[in-house]
This record gives C-alpha cells, structure tokens and sequence, in this order.
C-alpha cells in the first residue's frame, strides 16, 4: 500500500474559550456563554506530520447521556445533527441516549446506532469548531467492531445516514438472533499472563475442535454443531486478553477444561453483552449485510453503497490490514459479524510496520485508549507521538495542543 504519511495542517493557537470553565456553569448559561466568547484554534496546512490513527470504539461505551455535554457546549453543531439522526432512523433515537432509561439505551438495536452516531458527532465537532481537517491530518482510521463503521465513515468509504442504516438493521437482526435461541448465550473476556496467550489459544482451539494448523487464529470449526452451541474467539484485545463469544454453557465447559487440564487460570469476566458477537449465530446478520452493501446507497442517487477510494487507508478487522479494494471492504465487512475481531493484530501493524505514532480515540469511553496505550507504550502526549481519547468536551482543548506540540515531531 502507499505510504500513510499525509501532508499536515499544525493547529495554531488562535483565541479560544477554555470548555472547563465553560462547563462549569450551570447548563441553562452554557450555549450563551459560548456563543458570546467564540474563540477557537484553527488549522493551518504547514510540513508533514507523525504518521497519526484515529480509531473509534465498539458495543459496551454506551451511556445514558453521553452526548448531553456536546449538545449544551456546541449547540449550534450538533443540534442539526442530532435531528438527522432520528430523521434517518424514523426513530426517537436521541432521545433514548439524552434520557434513556438505561435498559433501552443498552438494547442492541440502540446501542450500536447510539455509539456510531456519537462517535461521529464527536468527529464533525473537531472538524466544524476547531477547524480540524480529518483528510489532512490523519492518515488512517480503524474501529473496533461496531467502531469500523464509524472508521469508514471518517475514511470516506461511507456516507453517515447510509452507515447508520446499515448498523441499525444488523444490530436488529443481531438482537432478534440471540432472542430466538432457547440456550443461554454472551461474551466472556479471558485475562492472563501475555507469554500464555498462545498457549492458552491453542488449548481452547483443541478443545473446541478447531484447526490448528497455521498461527493465526481464525473462525473455521466443526460446522455439525449448532450454531447456538458454538463458542469463537471473537476478538483478539490485546497481548494478553482475549474474548470467547457463544453458548455460556460450553464456555464454561472450556474454562473448566484450561483450569483442570491445561495448565491455564485465565481471569474470566463476563462482559455486558446477552448477544454472541462475531459467532456463528450471527450468520443471519451476515447474510444480511452481503444483501445490503450490494444495493446503491440510500444517499446518493445511482451510487453505490460504499465509495472508492476512501481518502485515507481503513484497517479491516478481519485482516488487521488495509481493505484492498470496494469488493474486498464488502466482504470482509460482511464477515466481521461472524469471524474474529484481530483489534491486536491491528495495532501492532501499525504501531510497528507503518510507524505511527500519534493515536486519537473518539467516542464514548476510554477502553479503546487503554487497549492502544498498553501496547504502543504511551498515554497523553510523549515525544514524538502520543495516545489520546476524546468521549468529552474538556478534553478537546488538552488534546488540539497536544497534536500542536507533536506536529514537527521527528519520526524514528
């Protein structure tokens, strides 16, 4: 692939209005407060940069409320866009996220829309308020699960109503999945020590019946068993973490095994999830997203679903490299609701191939930061480089200065 190195626009520093202060005031007096003191940093287009990824988080983020901040600081911003997304949706969308109650916001079909449109809103507040050209600034983008579509949104590969289409009706077929099977299903995370993951994968693999040839892992099993009594690693997190996706049932089957008879005491964390993602019970959900990517976008008269080129490389979660061509994006993206997430597979390319340095998470939470912090080494600003979450509005100042004291960092 091309290099990742883009041309650069370094944020100076122009009058601004510190957004602590600012949210500090009672809400009523936010919106007139700012608008009275609009005072920003804007982007100048200056000499190259340390090559820089934004990612974005997956299902398990949200909360109740986690756009009411933005709303009240940047009013003018992202009112219109709130009002989009439920325009797009037919449904009263933000209103589950600014008022919940927490059960329906955590519902599958919420949840994902929610996140995504967040993430994005988040995004369009960088770039419209503080002036920060995405396309100049950053040279690639990957999500994690439910976060690629919001990656492919910022790449370009994507237009927003026709991404947050495609997730609600795969986050409906996911959730009516999990409803209809009459066994217990869900996500357990698996923790050890970094030096036995290896081990500890080729002990579940023989259990489970996988093959064990080659080292990478991947989805391929005995298909005689019910889906609803699989269990798949559905995402590789990190060096030393990963989560088993399926029947709870068979996952507890296998925790006894690695305990009993493998040599293996793994932390076990049951994550907040009633669904099996990236398990063969979502194949429906698969299916459906092969239908829907094939049809011209909902958007764009006579175009298609997703555009090509994007205007920056997009790491796949499948393949944990760029998506290669249209074809290729549609498939893999298709198939991430069945196969496993290589998040850590990612990261480590990047970190250690493309050489990038600089890591900005948007969205809610800071799971996605502390993922990419422990394995690149870094957190805030470093020399050279630095790992950043942006889910608040105090933070967006701290984190433009950052990217400006980082700009004309020498790269390794």
């Amino acid at each position: 692939m091309a290099p990742l190195t883009r041309s650069a626009s370094r944020l100076a520093a122009t009058d601004s209005t510190p957004l602590r202060p600012l949210l500090s005031l009672p809400a009523s007096l936010r919106a007139a407060t700012y608008t009275s003191t609009r005072r920003r940093w804007k982007s100048d287009v200056s000499a190259g940069h340390p090559r820089t990824a934004i990612f974005f988080p997956g299902q398990g983020v949200q909360r109740v409320g986690m756009i009411t901040d933005w709303l009240e600081a940047f009013p003018k911003t992202v009112k219109p866009m709130l009002e989009q997304v439920d325009e797009t949706l037919q449904i009263p969308l933000t209103k589950i996220i600014a008022e919940g109650p927490n059960s329906k916001l955590m519902a599958t079909e919420n949840a994902q829309p929610a996140i995504m449109a967040t993430s994005i809103i988040i995004l369009r507040v960088l770039e419209q308020e503080f002036g920060f050209k995405t396309a100049e600034r950053v040279d690639v983008t990957l999500g994690h699960s439910l976060g690629e579509f919001a990656a492919l949104v910022a790449g370009g590969y994507l237009r927003e109503p026709d991404a947050l289409k495609l997730v609600r009706k795969r986050a409906e077929l996911m959730a009516r999945c999990s409803r209809e099977v009459d066994e217990e299903v869900g996500m357990v995370a698996l923790v050890c020590e970094a030096d036995h993951l290896e081990s500890m994968v080729v002990s579940i693999r023989d259990f489970l019946g996988m093959s064990s040839e080659g080292s990478k892992i991947d989805s391929h099993f005995d298909t005689d068993i019910p889906p609803v009594q699989q269990v798949l690693i559905a995402n590789v997190n990190s060096k030393n973490q990963i989560v088993l996706s399926g029947s709870i049932r068979r996952i507890n089957e296998l925790l006894t095994h690695l305990r009993q008879f493998a040599g293996h005491d793994p932390r076990a964390v049951r994550l907040k999830s009633d669904s099996p993602f990236h398990s063969p019970l979502m194949k429906p959900a698969a299916d459906l997203m092969i239908k829907l990517l094939s049809q011209p976008s909902g958007t764009a008269k006579d175009e298609d679903m997703v555009v090509w080129p994007g205007s920056m490389p997009c790491i796949s979660n499948i393949s944990a490299r760029p998506f290669q061509s249209k074809q290729q994006l549609k498939d893999l993206l298709a198939r991430q609701c069945v196969e496993t997430v290589l998040w850590h597979d990612s990261i480590v390319y990047l970190h250690k191939e493309e050489k990038v340095r600089r890591w900005i998470g948007i969205g809610p939470g800071k799971v996605g930061r502390n993922l990419v912090g422990k394995e690149v080494g870094m957190k805030g600003a470093v020399k050279g480089g630095g790992v950043w979450a942006i889910s608040d509005p105090k933070e967006v100042e701290r984190v433009m200065k950052d990217l400006d004291k980082t700009e004309h960092a020498e790269e390794d």
